[in-house]
């Protein structure tokens, strides 16, 4: 039905359809034209709603393209094996398979949309058609098994360097990888790591930023939770020359950690952070720590004072705000 009705507008190109025409057509309820008009929304067209009108196509969605992407690269490696497909349940899933596959230190597989898409300790991530970036790197780096989530970090800093220089936006990172504007997210990374025998083979770098999303695009419980570069900026953001600036800031970083260790990611981490200075509560695996954020620890640890007075180190947990 949404194809049926999809290619009625393209028959009309700049012309309005009554919400009544469309019912007449299709046979079905005016709630129902609505909800088509939202599936149709939801994979990234635009449309214009005049009462007494009807609904007008006003813009198609923009895919992402194999060959213009790679010429917009200005990376060495990152990206240079590249992927791009339509539509999965996670782009994570894709990567795991491609890596056992053999995929290249480097590799990268996008998708339109997410199904499935997942963030962190199980949680969703909204990634409709056409409106963002939903992609998943393939790492195989030569360091310790332990110091994989100083690689979580340095994501954290290179995107939003990236985002920053792209959009002109004032983001923030909150410990230890969502992107934040005015305590919204636009970005998150999760970080999956394989390994054989203590010796890490691989790591997966999921990363999903809500680069073109309208309100509408995102559900109603999540909208005081979530927005996007669009919204932020109040300008379409072009996606591709987003994710090649995300690339190659990723590539740079990731080249200054292997020279340098992890000490200028950090001092890079904190100059970006909106969590250090906080009150905030962390959810850990063992209980919940309340205290003011400090800054990181050697490993990247977040260093918290309590409010007893004593210092505590916190590698893993779920970061809320007081």
């Amino acid at each position: 039905m949404s194809d049926q009705l999809l290619a009625w507008f393209k028959e009309h190109p700049g012309e309005f359809i009554s919400g009544e025409e469309i019912s007449r057509r299709l046979d079905i309820s005016r709630t129902a034209v609505w909800k088509q008009i939202n599936r149709l929304r939801s994979k990234g067209y635009e449309f214009e709603a005049v009462p007494k009108l009807g609904y007008r196509l006003v813009q198609m969605p923009t895919q992402l393209d194999e060959l213009s992407l790679l010429e917009k690269l200005k990376t060495s490696k990152l990206g240079h094996q590249l992927r791009i497909i339509a539509r999965t349940e996670s782009t994570q899933n894709e990567a795991a398979v491609w890596a056992l596959e053999g995929a290249a230190d480097g590799a990268v597989i996008i998708a339109e949309e997410q199904t499935g898409g997942r963030g962190r300790q199980g949680k969703s991530f909204h990634s409709p058609a056409g409106k963002g970036i939903w992609m998943s790197l393939i790492l195989r780096p030569q360091i310790p098994l332990q110091f994989t989530p100083q690689l979580t970090l340095l994501s954290a800093v290179a995107l939003c360097r990236a985002m920053k220089r792209m959009t002109d936006v004032d983001l923030g990172i909150k410990w230890p990888n969502d992107i934040l504007y005015e305590d919204k997210k636009v970005c998150g990374i999760l970080t999956e790591s394989s390994a054989e025998d203590e010796r890490l083979v691989h790591v997966i770098a999921g990363i999903g930023i809500s680069v073109n999303l309208e309100e509408h695009d995102y559900p109603e419980e999540l909208r005081s939770k979530v927005t996007s570069l669009k919204i932020a900026s109040g300008k379409e953001i072009d996606r591709a020359s987003l994710l090649a600036e995300c690339l190659f800031e990723l590539e740079q970083l990731y080249k200054l950690y292997v020279e340098q260790g992890f000490a200028p990611i950090r001092t890079l981490w904190e100059a970006q952070s909106v969590t250090i200075g906080r009150s905030l509560s962390v959810t850990t695996p063992n209980g919940i720590v309340s205290g003011v954020a400090q800054g990181l620890d050697d490993s990247g640890a977040l260093i918290v004072l309590g409010e007893d007075g004593c210092y505590r180190k916190i590698f893993s947990g779920d970061v809320h705000f007081t």
